[in-house]
Parts: C-alpha cells; sequence; structure tokens
C-alpha cells in the first residue's frame, strides 16, 4: 500500500521530489472515488488534495496512519479540521502561492467589464458594422474604489495591483488587526461600509456558516447601482440567485464569478445565468496558471515533507 495519496493533479517535478522519499499513488480522479479512496488511505502517511477532494471524519477513519493533509491551494472548507485536530493530522495549504495569480485575475475582470460592451463588438465588426456609440460606454479603474472583503495575502496582493491602476482601496477584515500595515495605504472600513462605497467589490474571504451567502439580495441592493461583484472566493459565499437578479435588474453593472455552490457547476445551476450578457463564468481558474500551479505543487510537497520528516 502506498505511503502518499494524491487525489487532484500535482506538477511533475515535486512529485518526483516526493517519490524519492515515499511510495506514491496518483490518481487524479480519486476525488471523486470516496470508497476506492478509503481503501488506499490504510497505509498512507500523507494525503495531497485540492478543492474537489472531501476529507471527511468518515473518510479519516479509514487513515489510522495518517498524519498530514497537503493542500493544493488555500481553502480549507473541504477538509474537516476539527477531525483532524482531534486526531493530530496537520493540514497544511500552500498559503500565498496563488495570490499573484488571483490577482492578476481579479484585475483583469474589473477592467473588462468596465469597457465589457467594448470588448464584445468582434462579431459586430466581423459583420461590418461599427457600434461605436454603445462600445464606447465603458469607465476607467483609476479613481475607483475597490473594496475588498478578506484582506490577507491575497486580498493584500489584490490591492497592490489595483493601486497600481490608480484605484483607492477600502477593506473588511476583522482578523487584521488594526495597528497592522496592511492599513497604511488602505481603509479599514465595516463590512457594510465597504459594500456601500466601493465601485468594485472583490471576496476573498473563507465559506464559513458566517459567511456562507454574505452576499446575497439585500446586501446587493446596498450596493452602489452599477458597481461590479468579483467572487474567486468560494461559491457560497454569493447567493447566485439573487447575483443573477441584480444583474438583470441594472442593480449590479456586472459580475465575474469563478466559483460556484455546486462545482462542477451544472446545466440547471448554470442556467441561472443564461442570457445575462454583463456575467463573466470562469471554471475556478482565478489562482490556477502555469506559475502559481508550479509554486503550489512545490510548497505543498515542502510542507508534507516537512511534516513528515520527524516520522520517516
Amino acid at each position: 500500500m502506498p505511503d502518499v495519496i494524491v487525489t487532484e493533479f500535482l506538477d511533475p517535478k515535486p512529485l518526483e521530489d516526493l517519490k524519492k522519499s515515499y511510495s506514491v499513488h496518483v490518481d487524479t480522479g480519486l476525488w471523486n472515488k470516496p470508497e476506492e479512496l478509503g481503501r488506499l488511505l490504510g497505509d498512507a502517511v500523507a494525503v495531497i488534495v485540492r478543492n474537489r477532494t472531501q476529507v471527511t471524519a468518515d473518510l479519516l477513519k479509514h487513515a489510522p496512519k495518517l498524519k498530514v493533509v497537503g493542500r493544493l491551494g488555500v481553502g480549507l472548507d473541504n477538509i474537516d479540521m476539527i477531525a483532524c485536530k482531534a486526531r493530530g493530522i496537520t493540514v497544511c495549504p500552500a498559503i500565498g502561492a496563488n495570490a499573484v495569480s488571483v490577482a492578476e485575475y481579479v484585475v483583469a475582470m474589473a477592467m473588462l467589464l468596465g469597457r465589457l460592451r467594448g470588448y464584445q463588438s468582434t462579431a459586430e465588426l466581423v459583420d461590418g458594422k461599427w457600434p461605436r456609440e454603445a462600445a464606447a460606454e465603458g469607465f476607467e479603474m483609476a479613481g475607483k474604489q475597490l473594496g475588498i472583503i478578506g484582506f490577507g495575502n491575497i486580498g493584500q496582493t489584490v490591492a497592490g495591483r489595483a493601486r497600481g491602476l490608480g484605484m483607492t482601496i477600502a477593506a473588511f477584515d476583522d482578523y487584521v488587526p488594526e495597528n497592522s500595515e496592511a492599513w497604511r495605504d488602505a481603509k479599514r472600513m465595516t463590512l457594510d461600509q465597504v459594500i456601500a462605497t466601493s465601485d468594485v467589490l472583490t471576496l476573498h474571504c473563507p465559506l464559513t456558516p458566517e459567511t456562507r451567502h454574505l452576499i446575497n439580495a439585500g446586501r446587493l441592493a446596498a450596493m452602489k447601482k452599477g458597481a461590479l461583484l468579483i467572487n474567486t472566493a468560494r461559491g457560497g459565499v454569493v447567493d447566485e440567485a439573487a447575483v443573477a437578479a441584480a444583474l438583470k435588474s441594472g442593480q449590479l453593472g456586472g459580475a465575474a464569478l469563478d466559483v460556484f455552490e455546486k462545482e462542477p457547476i451544472d446545466k440547471a445551476s448554470g442556467a441561472v445565468f443564461a442570457g445575462i450578457p454583463n456575467v463573466i463564468l470562469t471554471p475556478h481558474i482565478a489562482g490556477v496558471t502555469r506559475e502559481s500551479n508550479d509554486r503550489i505543487s512545490t510548497v505543498t510537497v515542502a510542507n508534507v515533507l516537512k511534516a513528515l520528516g520527524e516520522g520517516r
């Protein structure tokens, strides 16, 4: 039986480093085969997962020797942290490894949504039309306020990129101390203040019982009319039906959603956004680039090897 189980994609170089010390079983579809995963975990000392694999208390019952869960990413809502703590299992997220990729996605989506009608003109131009007046109704990011909910490593990296565009930064995060350097170039606001005053609102908070549907119909109504919403955090943080309704009514000027309550998204869930021109949907790839994959894989393997060091 293998020492380490890898349930989702891991870059080749770090994988080879892991194989120098441990027997490794890799199956990128194991996230969808919990019974087989349970059987394979019998002698495993480590499991490496992304966000699809559900590391539940029931799954951990099949892994009596497990010492570490390596998380290829930063979100931990797919891992039963209480069960891991009770067992003394170390959970190692790849903190900071995908911050640049997420930040670039957020800035790109804000700029794209700000001039979306113009960027959607290709088919008309190919057809010999010239919709210049309609396509010129976009707006600049310079001078606009970017509101950030969740001002940790990723949120602060987003802020740095946005300041380069001339945006002002407002943020909400109860876990960042008031005297933190993070607030030097950002306005520290309450949640309701950030929502009400921002031209672009981006979400970088974890999914918890308190943050589920944090962005609901009421909070969308409290936003500036025509403001933009970007969610790269977790799907459950927003009420997707409420976002679709706000886009249709014109309350929201545009939205970019990279994460969804149900992943992979199904046809019924996607149908909520059918026919809405000012929404961009992407399949949970904001933090996934060639460079970030390399960093995430390298950091995760290093974390796992370090956690196992005393036991090997």
